[in-house]
């Protein structure tokens, strides 16, 4: 078990930073010693770290690294005999045949790519069930082992697996093919993916194929399928439910929690005491009546210690699947928050508290890797940079992050909104019905939510966001499926507050919160624009609609307010990077001078919200500007500033896209630790 010792990198470290955030990550590497999985006997692949950490067995493989390859852009591979012979070049796994990394670097259209590899299951392996497992492929995939289709999936953004038992026999070779199908003009789940060849606005290189990490595990016959933990915090308990494959006559579950202490007693006699505080809780439940079995572990007050925004406190959990004889029939391991999410009226309280979430919009795209971290240290970096400016949290935006990023952040105490990468389905009809969504997103969604909603990080939920579409009085695709996503996420978790779209086409009424986006960039006119919020009037995103243009539509894309706890989900964007700055004021002025032309923009190569802010100092004036105005709004639970980094044409990060510094963060965190008006309310 490692912690990335070099996750905060020269390029974004800061020899400035307040004692509390150094003692953070610090706390955060000090939990990653004992919570992160042992690596695989694959450790000298790229990203060898356990890609689940929050639901581990110890026999595993990791399969990253060299893998053969080929590019089918007219995707006849099978009927042109791909299937049976070797592949015509090599890439790197788990990176994009987009990206720099891997090898391949081919950025236009991928129609459909294949992947063969021969593995070898381990030959200590016997009695087990090999599952081969996805971390992402995008977007339609199937695998194949020794000719055989062992498992199909739809979706870009959530996790797999196939069973290759009866197949793969320990110690024996067998071939894995995997083909990925990513049509061009398909309506899919893309996120930020560019649907036109170039990037442009805040469209990106396109990710095709596996792009999360392959890995083995042993599984055994009689399993635990998944844990889904319910931490209740006016119980002082951590409730799980083990999903098992089978029942076993006179089987049992038995769980064991213990916090994980990592502050280092001064003296002897404390550590004997906390020692004492910290002794583990197990409970104990029959395994052969329920497919579910339920363990409540009930937290003695004197070791009740709560998961936090800035102060990750978290329980490791052993989890076994015992016999009638006290075998150990499998053994999975896990770690859980003693967090709650409520609401209030018009608020939004974590742990029964106010907490303003001062949120940043992160795209999670890198240059030489795109949507695949480089490294685990990058998510890291990630989540380090935003709390040195200030931030206290993240909208995970457009995609759904590998798990690892969770992780970091519960280890960190950095609040997530999980999301989905929805966009990819708009302009496929007339106005009024331009959305699109298809039913695969609510199986991707659910697949989303299930893999995370352990993650005390996770504090809300969004699988929608800015569905442009006017409401008028026909109920439409997009209707149907945001519903069906919402509804679909209060099942699969109903402890945390769902947002049914992030911006734009609000549609479910009693939704738990209600948002909008503004990007005014005027200070003074977005305080004008915010101010019917105390009046039960916020600002809504909406459309100007000519005479007539639509029957029963006004412009309106949402029903009405209905007084829920209300934020500002996407804000600021401000336009800035020095060097383009300075040219393009010397270009102005030079055309000025010849012929008294404005500068035009090339939004292939630069591009930001609003007008460009030409110095540092008009930065910092208008980010001050922007954001105290949601801070010194009592009815505001929080706000997600755009963005975290630049990436690539999107010049509106307050670092660039290799993380190097833009900007002061500290003068950032200055603006944003002010006390928010929400904090100061009263019951």
């Amino acid at each position: 078990m490692t912690a990335p010792a070099d996750a905060l990198s020269p390029s974004t470290a800061s020899a400035d930073l307040p004692p509390r955030l150094t003692a953070l990550a610090a706390r955060a590497d000090a939990l990653a010693v004992v919570l992160d999985p042992p690596l695989s006997a694959a450790v000298d692949v790229p990203r060898p770290e356990h890609p689940r950490p929050q639901l581990w067995r110890s026999r595993w493989l990791n399969l990253n690294g060299t893998w053969g390859f080929e590019i089918d852009r007219g995707d006849s591979g099978i009927d042109r005999g791909i299937l049976e012979r070797e592949l015509e070049g090599e890439i790197t796994v788990p990176f994009a045949p987009e990206s720099e990394l891997s090898g391949i670097a081919d950025t236009d259209f991928l129609e459909a790519v294949w992947y063969r590899r021969t593995i070898t299951v381990p030959a200590d392996w016997e009695g087990a069930r090999p599952i081969l497992r996805f971390g992402a492929v995008d977007h339609d995939a199937t695998v194949w082992a020794d000719g055989i289709e062992v498992a199909r999936h739809r979706g870009g953004f959530t996790p797999f697996s196939a069973d290759l038992s009866g197949i793969a026999e320990p110690g024996r070779p067998v071939t894995i093919v995997v083909r990925a199908r990513d049509p061009r003009d398909a309506l899919q789940a893309r996120g930020k993916q560019a649907t036109w060849f170039a990037n442009t606005h805040c469209q990106y290189t396109r990710t095709t194929g596996i792009w999360q990490t392959v890995w083995l595990e042993a599984v055994p016959d009689a399993a635990i399928r998944d844990l889904r933990i319910v931490p209740s915090l006016a119980g002082s308990s951590i409730g799980i439910d083990a999903e098992l494959s089978a029942n076993r006559p006179g089987s049992r579950v038995e769980i064991t929690a213990r916090h994980v202490d990592v502050d280092v007693p001064a003296d002897p006699e404390a550590e004997a005491a906390s020692a004492g505080e910290n002794a583990p809780v197990t409970a104990t439940v029959r395994a052969d009546l329920d497919l579910a079995p339920h363990v409540e572990l009930a937290i003695p007050e004197g070791q009740r210690r709560v998961w936090a925004a800035g102060d990750p406190q978290v329980y490791a959990i052993e989890a076994r699947l015992l016999d009638a004889d006290d075998a150990v029939l499998d053994e999975v391991r896990s770690y859980a928050g003693l967090r709650s999410t409520s609401l209030v009226g018009d608020e939004f309280r974590i742990n029964g508290e106010r907490v303003f979430q001062r949120l940043v919009l992160d795209q999670g795209y890198w240059p030489q890797s795109l949507m695949t971290a480089p490294s685990d240290a990058a998510m890291v970096d990630d989540i380090r940079i935003a709390l040195e400016a200030g931030f206290n949290g993240a909208r995970l935006h457009q995609k759904v992050f590998e798990e690892r990023m969770a992780f970091w952040a519960d280890l960190h105490g950095y609040l997530l909104w999980g999301e989905f990468g929805d966009w990819g389905v708009s302009g496929a009809g007339p106005l009024g019905h331009n959305q699109q969504p298809t039913a695969s997103f609510v199986a991707q969604w659910v697949e989303a939510v299930r893999r995370d909603r352990n993650h005390p990080s996770i504090v809300g939920w969004c699988p929608l966001n800015e569905t442009h579409q006017v409401l008028h009085d026909r109920i439409t695709v997009l209707d149907d499926v945001t519903h069906a996503m919402y509804d679909a996420t209060k099942l699969a978790d109903p402890t945390r507050p769902v947002l049914d779209t992030s911006g734009y086409a609000h549609r479910v009424r009693g939704a738990d919160v209600y948002d909008s986006h503004s990007y005014e960039q005027d200070p003074d006119a977005f305080r004008a624009e915010q101010a019917g919020l105390a009046e039960g009037r916020p600002f809504l995103n909406r459309i100007e609609l000519a005479p007539n243009q639509m029957p029963h539509a006004d412009g309106s894309f949402s029903i009405a307010y209905a007084g829920q706890p209300f934020f500002v989900s996407e804000y600021g964007g401000i336009w800035w990077n020095e060097e383009e700055a300075r040219a393009a004021r010397e270009d102005a002025e030079r055309r000025a001078r010849a012929k008294g032309l404005e500068l035009g923009t090339d939004e292939s190569v630069s591009w930001g919200y609003g007008e460009r802010v030409q110095d540092l100092d008009a930065f910092y004036a208008r980010f001050e500007g922007l954001t105290r105005v949601l801070l010194e709004d009592p009815g505001m639970f929080g706000y997600c500033y755009t963005q975290l980094t630049d990436v690539f044409q999107e010049k509106n990060g307050i670092v660039d896209f290799e993380r190097g510094r833009k900007l002061d963060l500290a003068r950032l965190r200055a603006v944003q630790e002010a006390t928010a008006a929400y904090e100061r309310r009263e019951d």
